[in-house]
């Protein structure tokens, strides 16, 4: 048999120190998660721009290649940059436009 004495009781979580209790106390400071809707939209917002000027870029310079190739390129440099750069960005401005929302 082994001996229990040696472990400790488990002991409940204090209630105000949890994140429940946390965000009861401060709701306007995390809002809650974009909806899929909006983070579709927000994508696209970071995409469209960033397909425009990349065709139009590189468009002249590869005019004569593969189209798959064409895309390949074209989506090495616009994934990261729109998942990097442009998203966090958008992200961040959604969540201060819903803060002062909330506000009101």
């Amino acid at each position: 048999m082994t001996d229990t004495s040696a472990i400790p009781a488990a002991t409940p979580e204090p209630t105000t120190g949890s994140i429940a209790a946390a965000a009861a106390v401060a709701p306007d400071r995390a809002p809650a998660p974009p909806s899929v809707h909006v983070r579709t939209f927000l994508t696209w917002l970071a995409i469209f721009p960033l397909v425009a000027l990349g065709l139009t870029l590189v468009g002249p310079v590869s005019a004569s290649w593969n189209p798959v190739l064409r895309a390949f390129v074209l989506t090495i440099v616009i994934v990261p940059t729109a998942s990097y750069l442009v998203l966090p960005r958008l992200l961040r401005a959604w969540a201060a436009v819903q803060r002062r929302r909330t506000r009101r």
